[in-house]
């Protein structure tokens, strides 16, 4: 077991045009202040940094190191996650997708992609230049249209749709065995990689590929009524990365999962600040520390009711409350006495002969 790493905050949701949030010196000072000890940055927001620089300059990544140590900060981890939504984009879902990618590649589908492939790999020589071990990003979505079975789905429609979807990470995950990066995709509706299973028909796909890890976010599994703590013990072994971010989920007689088109706070399942919702935060670190998860706790902050500038101060001491300092003895060593074999058999009533015979 070790004691898990945090809190980390994510920016993505922080980032603005703004002062203190439109730099990442100015960002890493406020989330200072407010009790955090590392930064997640999101790698496509090039007001807080510059993934293409990073890729190939050391000097810049340790520049940017340099001056969040200034702060008593550090990088927990770069997040792709626009980058990686733009590796498989269906159809109908084009025009919405294309504000992710530079205006010249708007309504050019293939070469979008082929910018995203690009980005993402930067963003591995990156993480590895800081000396990252896991970068988060999402899937995409190329089967997800179809997650309701009505019209029924033609026979191999999905098996199509994973294959393909293997196909374009393999690429990816190829580069960050050579980087020492894992790569951790975020369980997450919306993607094709939104529960177990369907991490699993992912990860047969590229052959069990020892980059292919895990971001867990409970939230998203109380909206989709998903055990996670089933879930931690699973799939423990491929979980890198972890948001703490809280959910809760009241269906009524009018509306459930589906949440019936409304608005987040409309929804029988929304997301809410960090210790507002139903996640049993407790139940989680204790799983994960007894699991040996060894990585960062991050907040990454959404609510439909709260303002952020609470809920990242809240989110903080929240993280640092429940991070539990792993021990290193047992809690009844004090009575423990020193046993020897002999004595041992006696207690068993294992007779001389036989406990030779087992020798």
């Amino acid at each position: 077991m070790q004691t898990i790493k945090g809190p980390s905050l994510h920016l993505a949701q922080f980032s603005d045009d703004v002062f203190p949030f439109n730099s990442l010196e100015a960002i890493a000072g406020w989330a200072a202040e407010n009790g955090f000890r590392a930064l997640q940055i999101p790698a496509w927001d090039k007001r807080l940094f510059d993934v293409n620089l990073a890729a190939e300059n050391q000097q810049y990544c340790d520049e940017i190191t340099d001056m969040l140590a200034r702060y008593g900060l550090v990088i927990s981890e770069l997040t792709t996650h626009i980058f990686g939504q733009l590796m498989a984009v269906h159809p109908s879902y084009d025009a919405l997708c294309d504000s992710f990618a530079p205006p010249h590649l708007h309504g050019k589908p293939e070469a979008r992609t082929a910018w995203a492939k690009q980005q993402l790999l930067a963003a591995v020589s990156a993480s590895s230049r800081l000396g990252l071990t896991e970068m988060g990003t999402f899937s995409g979505s190329l089967a997800w249209p179809y997650v309701f079975p009505f019209p029924q789905r033609p026979a191999g429609l999905v098996e199509t749709a994973f294959d393909e979807l293997a196909r374009r990470w393999l690429p990816i995950l190829d580069a960050c065995e050579e980087q020492g990066v894992n790569l951790c995709y975020e369980i997450h509706p919306g993607e094709d990689l939104h529960d177990g299973i369907s991490f699993e028909m992912f990860l047969q796909r590229t052959g069990h590929h020892p980059r292919c890890k895990i971001l867990f976010d409970p939230s998203h599994f109380v909206l989709q009524q998903l055990n996670y703590l089933d879930f931690l013990d699973i799939y423990r072994d491929h979980i890198g990365m972890f948001h703490v971010k809280d959910a809760e989920f009241n269906p009524t007689g009018r509306q459930g999962m589906y949440g019936g088109y409304q608005s987040w706070a409309d929804r029988a399942g929304r997301f809410r600040s960090t210790g507002d919702g139903q996640v049993d935060f407790r139940a989680i670190f204790s799983r994960l520390t007894q699991n040996g998860y060894a990585g960062w706790a991050a907040l990454e902050w959404e609510c439909c009711l709260k303002n952020k500038d609470d809920g990242a101060r809240e989110g903080a001491a929240f993280i640092r409350d429940h991070i539990i300092p792993v021990t290193d003895k047992i809690f009844d060593d004090f009575a423990a006495a020193p046993v020897s074999q002999s004595q041992i058999d006696r207690l068993l009533g294992i007779t001389t002969t036989e406990a030779e015979h087992h020798g």
